[in-house]
């Protein structure tokens, strides 16, 4: 089994876990995020230690947000959960903004 912590920037002492505990597909407990990216009623879009996280869904709001604990709970009707590859998000919004201003 794969170890799902994550060193936060090389510093062993604030090591966290990246877990989400997911409760009849309407509430979810998201741990180990770095940011909140985006979020409206269809899409949910964090960053966390793992990469970027797309919940997908109807009706979803951010209840609760720290920072600091890394700590995110969605309520609402999830329909997925997708994960995706950090660099990759980056890249493809640098390539958007360098066409959005050119």
């Amino acid at each position: 089994m794969a170890d799902l912590r994550s060193t936060n920037g090389g510093n062993p002492s604030k090591q966290r876990v990246h877990k989400f505990m997911l409760t009849n597909r309407r509430n979810c407990v998201i741990g180990g995020v770095v940011d909140v990216i985006s979020f409206d009623l269809a899409v949910v879009l964090l960053e966390t230690d793992m990469g970027m996280l797309t919940i997908k869904g109807n009706d979803l709001h951010v209840n609760r947000l720290s920072l600091e604990k890394g700590e995110v709970d969605v309520e609402g009707k999830i329909d997925s959960l997708i994960y995706s590859d950090t660099a990759g998000y980056a890249a493809k919004g640098e390539s958007f903004l360098g066409k959005l201003f050119k």
